[in-house]
């Protein structure tokens, strides 16, 4: 009963104190495709991603309902940085839909305008002040929204006449600068930080890092398992480093023996191993603020498991060929490092010959018909001056001239035979990382869709007669990046084939920028005059080094920038929900296609490449 009534109470004093709007709430995933394509219009970094903001405590003052409540200590401020502009997960300031998103895209403008180092903590108010100034002026259509949008900020704000004298001032300011920007250099000291700014962005939170020496790797690094648990929730948390507990210290410090009453009064804080089994990190991680993350000297519970250990030489694929060096983009110093990427060709050490599985074979016949149309024909041209056969036409019509008394050209009576060949060539590069393994369905992994769209496109392709090459490719760091040989451009589609990709597993990591390069390699040596590049991937390019965020993206961007300079077009097929907020930056708005549905690409492929190639 106790549990009942207090259930009770604290929901109703909850919802008594939030000052917020559920009913009018809009999410940053309503809005993420709209994000992109506005930050970067407005004149935004196209290599910054867009994600949901950490909520901090902000240290305002607070009703004394919000106070016994425990509700409002808490704000996400939208930030940004070098690599990211952060945006709350959910916006329900007002109780109109319209604001809430009015506010998302003022944000996003005001993101845009800041300069790219982003915010300090010094002169970050004059800075939005300055930003806001500068969007009014280059896109005056915000000016309406603008306005009525501090309208609505200033309505919910706290009244300066309830606020104490130093705490009023700074509010004064912070109303003047809204309505005024670039009237207010600095806000008046005040006894505590004023109530957030919703239409501003903040310095982005600095990273901690509490670890006395260097971190060493995990002997758990890098090792292949099963799947990795997520949160329930998308809203971003603040984490630090930390040295691994010891276990030693407990929390009698400094000890004394009087205050030893026995040995059941002593607690281990900091145990170097959980006593019990938890069945739901998940949800422990979900209830905490702040994410400590240490690394740990010896293996954790099979629970998250990781195995990215190389292989044995005698278990690994069969090297074709080793040690070709590569270049890689260093996007913090902004030049191309030469030959610091080893990359090595491999066959698949279990590939047998196989047929084509029974469960594909209608699919196979139904796009086999489709793409018949795009296979090269003759055609007989008329009224040529020679040729194997009389134009019969060309004949008639030239006797009746005569017989008429007309003059009677120079044309010529004979059909002449001509075979229009297709001058293009593909190269189909799949991403075969660790990722590749996750569940997609109760019957299939992304691996097992990857290898139905290959066997499919090989299928496809042969009612073209178009050449073509497939290729996978995943890395452990840059000194050993995976490029595997499916089916190179002068090798025929048979069972060979077919079993080199069924032996197709998941890998490693996601180096795209390496393969990217390579793969150009061998398309710049084909003659024809189109030349495709194909990719197929699942996510971001990451890598166990730096290779990650910003880094990544940024190589993979200029190996693609490289390939299009050599007359190779690439295109990327990928099943990554999130894949709206970095694919325009490398592979332009109409160079890429998302699947939300990954069971749909092995028939999608197909047809895709009749799109890219029928024109």
């Amino acid at each position: 009963m106790e549990e009942f009534i207090g259930g009770l109470w604290h929901r109703f004093i909850t919802r008594a104190a939030t000052r917020s709007h559920p009913q009018a709430a809009v999410r940053l995933d309503d809005i993420e495709r709209t994000a992109g394509i506005l930050f970067r219009a407005l004149g935004g970094d196209p290599g910054l991603r867009v994600a949901p903001a950490a909520e901090l405590e902000h240290g305002a003052r607070r009703s004394w309902l919000a106070r016994l409540a425990h509700v409002g200590e808490k704000a996400a401020h939208a930030a940004r940085d070098a690599e990211t502009l952060r945006l709350p997960a959910e916006i329900a300031l007002f109780p109109e839909r319209g604001l809430n998103r009015d506010l998302y895209l003022w944000l996003i403008a005001q993101g845009a305008a800041l300069p790219e180092g982003g915010l300090d903590a010094e002169g970050w108010i004059a800075a939005n002040q300055q930003a806001s100034a500068a969007t009014l002026a280059a896109f005056p259509g915000f000016a309406s929204r603008y306005r009525r949008l501090v309208a609505a900020v200033i309505a919910e704000r706290p009244d300066p006449a309830r606020l104490p004298a130093d705490e009023a001032a700074a509010e004064l300011a912070i109303r003047r600068a809204l309505a005024e920007p670039g009237s207010v250099a600095a806000l008046p000291p005040a006894r505590r930080p004023p109530t957030p700014v919703a239409l501003w962005l903040y310095p982005a939170p600095v990273a901690v890092d509490r670890r006395e020496g260097p971190a060493n790797p995990s002997p758990a690094e890098g090792k292949e398992g099963g799947a990795k648990s997520s949160d329930a929730t998308d809203r971003r948390r603040q984490a630090q480093r930390e040295d691994m507990p010891d276990g030693r210290n407990g929390l009698i410090l400094p000890f004394r023996a009087e205050s030893l009453l026995s040995f059941a009064e002593y607690v281990k804080v900091n145990r170097g191993h959980d006593d019990e089994a938890d069945d739901n990190p998940a949800r422990a991680a979900a209830e905490m603020d702040r994410i400590s993350v240490a690394q740990d000297g010896t293996d954790t519970a099979s629970k998250v498991r990781f195995d990215l250990d190389l292989p044995s030489a005698a278990h690994d694929d069969h090297p074709l060929e080793t040690g070709i060096l590569l270049p890689e983009w260093d996007w913090k110093k902004q030049q191309l490092k030469r030959n610091v990427c080893s990359l090595t060709i491999l066959d698949p050490r279990d590939a047998q010959a196989c047929a084509l599985p029974s469960r594909l074979l209608r699919p196979a016949r139904r796009l086999r018909h489709q793409l018949e149309a795009l296979t090269p024909a003759r055609r007989w041209l008329k009224n040529q001056p020679d040729g194997p056969e009389l134009d019969i036409d060309a004949c008639v019509r030239a006797f009746a001239d005569r017989r008429t008394g007309h003059s009677v050209g120079a044309s010529g009576g004979y059909l002449s035979c001509e075979r229009r060949e297709r001058d293009l060539c593909c190269l189909v590069l799949a991403d075969l990382s660790l990722s590749t393994d996750t569940w997609v369905s109760d019957e299939q992994r992304v691996i097992d869709v990857i290898r139905d769209s290959l066997w499919l496109f090989s299928e496809a392709l042969g009612a073209t007669g178009d050449p073509f090459g497939l290729y996978g490719f995943s890395s452990r760091r840059r000194e050993h990046i995976r490029f595997h040989r499916i089916k190179d451009f002068d090798e025929p589609i048979d069972d060979r084939i077919r079993g080199r990709i069924g032996a197709l597993k998941p890998g490693f990591y996601t180096r795209m920028g390496a393969a990217v390069r390579y793969a150009t390699q061998i398309l710049a040596r084909r003659p024809e005059s189109l030349r495709l590049l194909l990719i197929l991937s699942d996510g971001k390019p990451n890598d166990v080094d730096h290779y990650e965020g910003r880094y990544g993206i940024e190589d993979t961007r200029m190996s693609l920038n490289a390939a299009r300079q050599q007359g190779v077009r690439p295109f990327c097929v990928t099943i990554d929900k999130e894949g709206q907020g970095y694919l325009p930056h490398l592979f332009g708005p109409a160079g890429y296609t998302i699947l939300r549905n990954p069971a749909e690409l092995p028939a999608r492929l197909p047809l895709l490449y009749a799109q890219l190639t029928g024109a």
